[in-house]
């Protein structure tokens, strides 16, 4: 159990880097956005770079911070029963439908997305607008997010089962979002 936990906590590592280059990336979309939008109105000068920078800013927040998401354990649950659950039932909750639900449809979804990557990359497509960036990039962000989800729905398989055994002590604090 030793090695997974430490495979485990590489997993994790891994994907807290890329969670602070979602957050970063947040902060750049703005900035961008903001000096895009003082230069068309104080200078009238743009790029269709600038709007599809922005763009694909926003897609690595969501496909680079949803693993980082799943590890905080912040993710979107239906909380109905979990919350109800002792803490070694949320940790099986948690084991069962990473495994019946989360790992499969990553792997369907990452599988699926990558001919649309390789096809990009092949063609080298760039955007149809004047000044647009070209595409390929972007398109990778696809199955490389799918597969970092589940790269860290193996790691929290790995901490529950940790726990259930009785090698870690998880917790399983989940904070109900405001109605």
């Amino acid at each position: 159990m030793a090695y997974l936990l430490g495979i485990s906590r590489w997993i994790d590592a891994v994907n807290d880097r890329l969670g602070r280059l979602a957050n970063w990336s947040v902060l750049l979309a703005c900035l961008i956005s903001a000096g895009n939008a003082m230069s068309r109105y104080a200078f009238d000068l743009s790029s269709n770079a600038w709007l599809e920078v922005q763009w694909y800013l926003f897609s690595a927040v969501v496909m680079l911070g949803a693993s980082h998401t799943l590890r905080m354990n912040e993710h979107v649950r239906v909380d109905i029963l979990y919350m109800q659950l002792s803490e070694r039932g949320k940790e099986w909750l948690d084991l069962i439908g990473t495994v019946v639900f989360l790992l499969p449809t990553m792997a369907v979804i990452a599988w699926f997305s990558w001919p649309f990557f390789v096809e990009s990359w092949a063609i080298q497509e760039v955007s149809t607008n004047a000044g647009g960036l070209t595409r390929w990039p972007v398109k990778l962000l696809l199955p490389l997010g799918f597969t970092l989800v589940a790269l860290q729905g193996v790691s929290e398989i790995i901490k529950r089962a940790a726990a259930l055994h009785g090698d870690v002590r998880y917790v399983t604090h989940y904070a109900r979002p405001v109605q």
